[in-house]
């Protein structure tokens, strides 16, 4: 299947349109909760003081990444809520969100270190970014995760 022709940007929450935030509620409900079936509180004041990563085939937001200055989820940069649409998977699509996510924060917060939460069967997705795990295994919303650096 052909690469979509994509658009990629950031926005701060302030920037963000009223479209915008509601496609992005949108996936991370369609991914996190129901896909997932993880209920939990996605509205947790992060949010506000994060930029958000978007990639869109025309009017569909296919990927999407919270990207949070230090001291908000880690002492560290963090990249969260990494997600891409069920129907843009096994096309590449997360491999650009990361490496985006990755620039995006250096550009934005001026740092070289960044720390995840990645849910473990993505450890090797990760791994080839150069993350290595920092710490031991942990549960959230009953999915297994690990903590993971980026120097």
């Amino acid at each position: 299947m052909a690469q979509p022709d994509l658009t990629i940007y950031y926005r701060s929450f302030a920037d963000l349109t009223p479209i915008e935030l509601y496609t992005i509620m949108r996936l991370r409900n369609e991914v996190f909760v129901v896909e997932q079936k993880c209920v939990y509180q996605d509205a947790d004041n992060k949010d506000l003081p994060s930029y958000h990563l978007m990639i869109w085939d025309t009017e569909k937001l296919v990927a999407y990444a919270r990207l949070l200055p230090k001291g908000l989820s880690f002492e560290q940069v963090s990249i969260g809520r990494v997600i891409s649409s069920p129907a843009y998977r096994n096309r590449g699509i997360g491999k650009i969100l990361v490496a985006q996510a990755i620039t995006a924060c250096r550009e934005l917060f001026g740092t070289s270190e960044i720390k995840i939460g990645a849910q473990l069967y993505l450890k090797r997705f990760y791994e080839s970014f150069g993350f290595v795990q920092s710490g031991e295994h942990y549960m959230e919303d009953d999915i297994e995760h690990i903590p993971m650096i980026l120097v």
